[in-house]
């Protein structure tokens, strides 16, 4: 057994936890969560949270002014006494995973960070700017705080897309403009879609080759993914995560057109447009209320609030439209597979997506979507249904511990 410690890193951010895992993937019970939690506010007084085995939360705070200092701080509380991990120094922390957004073409598979990756990565900075260089900086800070010896390993967002055919990640636009700028489809949480498919085809005893489902990533961020044969055949996101679904504060698909129209009619540069779309749009933009869809529920119940039902509907529908067309793509379906914040925790969400799939073979048994909340995983359609519904919650940061495992230990990542 390995420890791994997991790093997601944001602007202000650090999303962590210690996994002891190994290379045996057929093994689930065997893996144990030591520590998890998030530091936000960084540069300030930030706040963090700790959660260790029992699952409590428990909330301090701490001076940290930077990146490197907030992870030297992590590395120390891990390691003593009071975390409960039972880890004593830096070295009982094996190795570092670390989750980087985009990998370009280049990456389709985790890797070992070594120089000529960290180069590579600094090459993608222009196709994911809000989200390598935080990516690159924790890299450095785990570097500084455990030394270069303890190895470190980068698993992509976008390397699970990398399946896609030709013809579903090229857009149609002049082909030149792909040759040269590499402007295409990539796709985004390709770690969460990745980690569905996997728990899915366990729970199901289904070989890789016979998996063929639809996945729904539905948080503040969504997209769908289409996977067959156990790799992606195509998903919502593209060039950015700004394509696809209804998301919180993100539009998902519109008409190209429309940011030269809305720039010349609100008087805004084509960067505001394009901010404005991520981040004032969405359920938050219909709605004029709130990016949480557990307040736009409340807010249509207790209140019939029209711009809130609107938002919801719209957000169904949406994600209803992608599923029939992940469908045509593959000819069909065994399963529809819910994950993320919105799709482990709403059964009313999941209700109105599935509402209208019956043509599919789709019904859904209500007890059972009503029970499938807080982190628990199963079957919510009936027993005739001949395409099923469950709720997988996802894992990223196992996957990520996996896969670090497999690569330091030398063997190429599930």
């Amino acid at each position: 057994m390995m420890n791994v410690l997991v790093l997601n890193v944001g602007s202000a951010t650090l999303k962590f936890q210690v996994v002891a895992t190994d290379a045996d993937r057929m093994r689930d019970d065997r893996d144990v969560r030591l520590i998890r939690g998030q530091i936000e506010r960084i540069g300030g007084e930030s706040v963090i949270t700790l959660r260790g085995a029992d699952g409590i939360a428990r909330t301090r705070t701490a001076p940290l002014r930077d990146l490197r200092t907030a992870v030297e701080w992590l590395v120390a509380f891990i390691t003593s006494p009071e975390s409960g991990t039972g880890l004593t120094s830096r070295s009982d922390l094996h190795a570092v995973g670390h989750r980087v957004v985009h990998g370009g073409e280049q990456f389709q598979r985790s890797v070992a960070i070594d120089r000529a990756v960290l180069h590579a990565i600094e090459d993608t900075i222009e196709l994911a700017p809000l989200h390598n260089p935080h990516n690159l900086r924790g890299i450095e800070a785990a570097r500084a705080a455990l030394g270069a010896t303890v190895p470190q390993v980068a698993v992509f967002d976008t390397a699970f897309h990398h399946s896609m055919p030709e013809y579903a990640y090229l857009y149609a636009i002049p082909y030149p403009l792909y040759r040269r700028h590499k402007v295409r489809r990539y796709g985004f949480h390709g770690t969460s879609h990745r980690s569905i498919a996997y728990r899915w085809r366990t729970l199901t005893a289904r070989p890789r080759a016979d998996v063929r489902i639809i996945t729904l990533h539905l948080g503040n961020g969504c997209s769908a993914c289409a996977i067959a044969g156990g790799e992606s055949i195509d998903t919502s996101m593209g060039f950015t995560p700004l394509e696809g679904l209804v998301m919180g504060t993100r539009s998902g698909d519109i008409d190209a057109a429309l940011l030269d129209y809305i720039a010349a009619k609100e008087g805004l540069t084509l960067p505001q447009v394009e901010a404005l779309l991520n981040n004032q749009s969405g359920l938050l933009g219909i709605s004029g209320l709130t990016n949480d869809m557990r307040d736009l529920l409340a807010e249509a119940q207790e209140h019939d609030d029209r711009r809130a039902r609107l938002a919801i509907e719209i957000f169904c529908y949406r994600a209803r439209k992608y599923i029939g067309a992940y469908l045509a793509a593959m000819g069909g379906a065994d399963a529809i597979v819910f994950a993320g914040g919105i799709g482990e925790n709403s059964p009313e969400i999941r209700r109105r997506i599935c509402d209208g799939l019956q043509w599919a073979g789709l019904h859904v048994e209500p007890q059972a979507n009503a029970m499938l909340v807080d982190g628990r995983e199963g079957c919510f359609s009936t027993t005739t249904s001949t395409l099923a519904a469950w709720v997988v919650p996802t894992d990223e940061e196992l996957l990520i511990a996996r896969d670090t495992v497999r690569v330091v230990s030398g063997l190429e990542p599930a």
